[in-house]
């Protein structure tokens, strides 16, 4: 592990994506318990990326044009279906009633598939982390571990601290319908954004 690794892997992670819209939503709408929450979960929709890789399947989804395409798709269709939710007050903006708030198993859950059917994980698995591992490791599966696991750390804390700011704004945002209807538009758009931008990701 080198500077250069983590240097990277901090852009990587800090830069606008799915997970992070993900949590910051749900830090305006839902606290930052609730935040915390969506930060595991996104974090955890980064072992099966990670697992494959390790494994090889990685490498076949990406040999098999048709899997690919399939994940990617199927990426697209659930970030149109919260950007349309989000749009009609129903997704992962909407204040949820006393009673009806959606369970910490939920939020994980959802959290974690966002991160499931993202491809360009699995392309940063494949592509991005072999480069730090030297040619004449003994043990390039640990390594490859090792330095996934430095990769979710720096996602969970990275995601953490949004869904922290996120939340200490959640009482002035709350408290204005139309910074609410702009948050509402602005998510939406942001959800169509990156589903095209997934849509047009080539292997």
């Amino acid at each position: 592990m080198n500077l250069e690794f983590l240097a990277v892997s901090l852009l990587v992670v800090a830069s606008p994506g799915t997970g992070a819209a993900i949590t910051i939503a749900t830090g305006l709408s839902q606290g930052t318990r609730m935040a915390m929450l969506a930060a595991l979960g996104c974090t955890l929709g980064i072992v099966p990326h990670m697992l494959a890789a390790a494994t090889g399947l990685a490498a076949l989804l990406h040999a098999s044009a048709l899997a690919f395409e399939a994940v990617k798709y199927a990426g697209v269709a659930y970030l149109l279906y919260l950007a349309w939710m989000t749009w009609r007050e129903q997704g992962v903006l909407a204040v949820p009633a006393e009673g009806t708030r959606r369970s910490n198993g939920q939020v994980v859950r959802h959290a974690a598939l966002v991160n499931l059917l993202n491809p360009k994980l699995s392309m940063f698995f494949l592509a991005f982390l072999p480069q730090f591992i030297a040619p004449d490791d003994a043990a390039p599966t640990l390594t490859m571990l090792q330095l996934s696991a430095v990769f979710m750390a720096m996602t969970f804390t990275v995601f953490a601290l949004y869904g922290a700011f996120a939340a200490r704004m959640r009482e002035r945002v709350l408290g204005s319908a139309t910074a609410m209807a702009w948050l509402r538009r602005s998510f939406a758009a942001t959800f169509v954004a990156l589903g095209a931008k997934l849509a047009l990701t080539s292997r």
